[in-house]
C-alpha cells in the first residue's frame, strides 16, 4: 500500500487542518480586497435558552412568532468549545430559528447539560441586554401580556423630549428571566421632523403582509437523501470534470462550507479543497458511518474517511441546509482522534 495510505489518524487530521488553512489563504485576498463588509442588514439575533420547548412556546403562543428550522442536537468538540469560550462540560446544542414578524429572525440555542452561567445579565452589565419589538398599540399589548401572566416591568414610558420624543417603551421578562422590550411610536419620533439624511429602520414602515415572503415547495426526505448521496459522490470523485458537474447539480452557486477553522464560499473553492484532500491521501474514500438523518430541510451525514482496509481513519458529521432544491449550507464537524 502507498505510504500515504498508512497515515495515522492524528497525522491525517493535521493534513485536513493544513488544507483548511490553505483554503483560508485562498479566500483571504478576496476578503481583504473589499472596501466594506457589504452588510445588507441584521439577519438574526442569537439567544441561549435553558429549555427549548418553553422558549418556543413563549415566542410562538405568546408573541405570535413562527418557528421555522431546527438542527441538532449537535455534539461540540473541545476545540470548538475552547475557541467559543464555552465550558468543556457542556453537552450537544440544539438550534431553532424563529421568524419574528418583519424584523430580524431569532435563533434559539439550547445546550444539553449546560455548564455556563445561568444568571441573566443585569441592566448595566457589558454585552447585549435586550431585544425590542415594535407594536402599534403599546397599551393593548401590555394588557395582553398581563393576561398571559407575563411579568411587565412597570408601565409604558412616553419619552417627553429629545430626538426620540413620541416613543413609548416598556420592558418585560421571558419565563426564564431574559429581558425584552415593547416599543411604539405611531406618530413618529421627533428627529424625523428635522428631515435627517438617514432614518432609523422601523418595522412599522414595512409594507405588505408579514407572511408575504415567497414560499418554497418542501422537498421530500427521499429527495434530500438523494442530494446527500450526490454530496458523497462529489467528495469521492477523482475526475475534476465529473466532480464539477455533480457540484453544479447538487450545491447552490453561493454555497457556504463552514468548518471551525475556515469558511469556503462557492463550488470552486470546495472543489479545490477536495482535490487537495485526495492528492494528500490517495486511495482514501468517504463512506457512511450511520444512515442519513433528515428533518424538514435539514440533513445529517455521519461519515468516515479512510482506505479499504481502514475505512474509519477519520470520522465526523456533515450538517446540510437545503434551499430551492440544492444544498446551500454545509457545516463540517470532524471528530477528535481518541
Amino acid at each position: 500500500m502507498n505510504t500515504q495510505s498508512n497515515i495515522s489518524a492524528a497525522n491525517l487530521r493535521g493534513t485536513i487542518n493544513a488544507l483548511l488553512f490553505s483554503v483560508t489563504l485562498l479566500v483571504a485576498p478576496v476578503v481583504h480586497a473589499q472596501s466594506r463588509a457589504s452588510i445588507a442588514g441584521i439577519d438574526h439575533i442569537g439567544v441561549n435558552v435553558p429549555d427549548m420547548k418553553q422558549a418556543v412556546q413563549f415566542f410562538s403562543d405568546v408573541l405570535g412568532f413562527t418557528p421555522v428550522t431546527q438542527i441538532g442536537p449537535i455534539p461540540l468538540d473541545s476545540t470548538w468549545k475552547r475557541i467559543n469560550h464555552m465550558q468543556q462540560g457542556t453537552g450537544p446544542v440544539t438550534i431553532k430559528m424563529v421568524r419574528a414578524g418583519t424584523g430580524a429572525n431569532i435563533e434559539l440555542f439550547e445546550y444539553a447539560g449546560n455548564k455556563g452561567n445561568a444568571q441573566q445579565p443585569g441592566g448595566d452589565d457589558a454585552g447585549a441586554t435586550h431585544i425590542a419589538f415594535y407594536t402599534y398599540d403599546i397599551k393593548s399589548a401590555v394588557a395582553y401580556l398581563k393576561t398571559r401572566n407575563v411579568t411587565v416591568l412597570g408601565e409604558p414610558f412616553l419619552t417627553p423630549v429629545g430626538d426620540t420624543k413620541g416613543e413609548s417603551w416598556v420592558y418585560f421578562l421571558t419565563p426564564w428571566g431574559a429581558k425584552l422590550e415593547l416599543v411604539s411610536y405611531p406618530e413618529g419620533k421627533e428627529y424625523e421632523k428635522k428631515n435627517p439624511v438617514t432614518l432609523l429602520w422601523s418595522p412599522k414602515s414595512v409594507t405588505g403582509k408579514i407572511n408575504n415572503h415567497k414560499k418554497e415547495t418542501a422537498m421530500s426526505a427521499t429527495d434530500i437523501t438523494k442530494l446527500v448521496e450526490q454530496h458523497i459522490a462529489i467528495w469521492n470523485a477523482q475526475d475534476t470534470v465529473k466532480r464539477n458537474t455533480l457540484l453544479a447539480e447538487t450545491y447552490a452557486s453561493d454555497i457556504e462550507m463552514v468548518d471551525r477553522h475556515f469558511t469556503a464560499v462557492g463550488p470552486e473553492q470546495i472543489s479545490t479543497f477536495i482535490k487537495g484532500l485526495h492528492d494528500k491521501n490517495p486511495g482514501f474514500q468517504f463512506s457512511h458511518a450511520k444512515p442519513i438523518d433528515t428533518h424538514s430541510n435539514i440533513a445529517r451525514l455521519f461519515w468516515q474517511f479512510g482506505s479499504a482496509e481502514k475505512p474509519a481513519v477519520v470520522t465526523g458529521m456533515d450538517l446540510f441546509v437545503v434551499e430551492n432544491g440544492k444544498i446551500s449550507k454545509l457545516y463540517v464537524f470532524v471528530d477528535e482522534v481518541k
